[in-house]
Order: structure tokens, then sequence, then C-alpha cells
């Protein structure tokens, strides 16, 4: 088995160090172009991955807790067309946020809330925090005043088109972010 498959996608040099991975490994990859640097300490292997997962996959890399969200988790699960310029990554609020990174915009979420809707994902093995598409929208409604109406509306909107969506299942994640859920019910009753 190539040594490059034995790490995921993004991975750090303590990461190649506990599958039994030497800098000297790392720096081999490296100069036989299998993997990139893309921080001080950060690799990519560009073969694996999808390439809207790889600024998630990177700072996953850093910091476990990061999540995909807003925009960038409503493209990932097809309920939105506009692609944001960067992708939105969120922390629990207080976090540290790595540096460096460009092509991230961060997001300070409540942490009583942080894993509501949280679900994961492989992006060529890394495993990568994604948002639902429920909390997604609860979330576009939440910060309808940064994000804009007209997007909250346009992805509730499409996801309530697909099969299986029902209004039930939004509100019971909305019941938790007590400030979105008055609007969500109004949007509900309006678009049914």
């Amino acid at each position: 088995m190539p040594i490059s498959e034995l790490i995921p996608a993004a991975f750090t040099l303590e990461d190649a160090r506990s599958v039994g991975l030497t800098k000297e490994h790392v720096y081999s990859l490296l100069q036989r172009d299998e993997i990139e640097r893309v921080e001080r300490g950060v690799y990519l292997r560009p073969d694996v991955i999808q390439p809207e997962l790889t600024a998630i996959a990177i700072v996953t890399a850093l910091r476990g807790d990061a999540t995909l969200c807003l925009a960038s988790a409503l493209v990932h699960h097809g309920r939105s067309d506009v692609v944001p310029f960067a992708s939105d990554i969120a922390l629990p609020r207080g976090a540290h946020r790595p540096t460096g990174l460009s092509n991230v915009t961060w997001h300070s979420f409540n942490p009583a809330t942080f894993s509501i809707g949280r679900e994961h994902a492989d992006a060529g093995g890394s495993i990568v925090a994604i948002y639902s598409a429920e909390r997604s929208i609860v979330d576009s409604f939440r910060l309808m005043h940064r994000e804009g109406s007209d997007v909250a509306y346009e992805v509730l909107r499409r996801w309530l088109r697909n099969r299986g969506n029902t209004p039930a299942r939004l509100l019971k994640v909305a019941s938790s972010f007590p400030k979105a859920l008055p609007r969500i019910r109004d949007a509900l009753k309006i678009l049914q």
C-alpha cells in the first residue's frame, strides 16, 4: 500500500506521525508531488479530495470541531446555486480560529447549539462536519440580517419541493433557536 494511502486527504505533520510516517517521509511525498503544502504544517492530497470540501478538510485537520455552514452547506446539500466566494466555516463561539487560511469566512456559533444538525461526510479520507440542510435553513433565517431574506426564503422553497422533507422536521431543528422559530413558522404558512 502506498504511504500516501495511510493519510487522510488533509492532514498535519502530527497526523502523519500518528500513522508511522516520519517528517522525511512527508517531505519525500512533497518532492514527488503526491501531496501539497497548504499552510505551515498542513498538507493536502489533492488527487482524492472533492474540491468543494477542500477548505473544510484543511480546517478540520487543524480544528476537529470546524463545521461547514450557511451558504457552503446549502450548496453541498443542493439547496442553493449561489456559490460563495469563500467557504463558510463555523466554530464554537470563543474558539481559536486558525490563521493564514485563505478562502474561508469564519462564523462563531453558540456552543450550546453548535452540535444541532451537525453531520459528518467523507472528503477523501478526511471526515468533515457539515450542518444538515435543516440546520442550514434555520441558520439562514436566524442570520437573515447578514445573509439576506431572499436567500432564506429561496432555500426554504427548494427544500419544501423535495420529497421526504416535512415542515415538522424543520420545526424540530428550529425549536432550539427561539428567535428564528417564529420567522420559519410564518414562512411555512406562506409557502404551503
